[in-house]
């Protein structure tokens, strides 16, 4: 069997093609681009670390590059013949537990005291304060004069997101003595797991109001 022709026939068949071809193109154009996927949030972080808009000054949230995993707040399994509602602070390792029952505690990373500034015993959270006004020793004063502006006779430095101290403040006691170590926030998280203090522990700020809500006025304190 043959099949015949004509010219016309072949260049509408031929256009006809074309025009498939040129529809199926201009279809897959349209389709619409796959998404990339985004990246995944991480709901913890941002429950402990977003901003807090509650606070006297708003406190900014924490960037999550900024502070590494094993330094972020976190339940853990410890082991400790220290009764509940202890603090111990491990100097070796930069964290803080608050000691609860049943074999846990809850972890916070720190900072710590720089070298010529460290310290270890046994002591007490004598009393807390939120904002507090900020007058350093007069040891810190003689060794950075220009610190000076904030002494006592100054007034001290007075609640703000720039006072050293921040949002919370817990004093450390011997017995009826003051130590005048301190447990207080910071808003520098890249200084957490370094010794960079004048002797405190420094906590991120948002740890250290979660720290200043579970820990109770006369506690026991043991830096080890």
């Amino acid at each position: 069997m043959s099949f015949n022709y004509s010219r016309r026939q072949v260049l509408a068949g031929g256009l006809g093609v074309a025009g498939l071809a040129l529809a199926s193109c201009t279809t897959a154009q349209k389709q619409p681009f796959a998404a990339r996927p985004q990246p995944q949030v991480d709901q913890t972080f941002v429950l402990n670390y977003g901003p807090r808009a509650d606070e006297p000054f708003p406190l900014p949230g924490i960037d999550p590059n900024a502070l590494a995993p094993q330094f972020r707040r976190q339940q853990v399994a410890y082991q400790t013949q220290e009764k509940p509602g202890t603090v111990i602070v491990d100097t070796v390792n930069f964290y803080l537990y608050v000691v609860e029952p049943s074999g846990t505690a809850m972890r916070y990373g720190v900072g710590l005291g720089r070298q010529g500034f460290e310290w270890s015993g046994r002591a007490r959270i004598a009393w807390k304060r939120p904002w507090p006004t900020w007058t350093p020793p007069d040891e810190m004063i003689a060794r950075e004069p220009h610190l000076e502006q904030y002494s006592v006779r100054n007034g001290g430095m007075s609640s703000c997101l720039a006072n050293t101290l921040v949002s919370r403040f817990l004093y450390i006691f011997q017995g009826s003595i003051d130590t005048l170590y301190r447990l207080h926030g910071n808003n520098e998280p890249h200084s957490i797991g370094k010794a960079v203090s004048s002797g405190c522990v420094r906590l991120i700020n948002q740890d250290v109001i979660d720290l200043y809500a579970r820990v109770a006025s006369g506690a026991e304190i043991v830096v080890v």
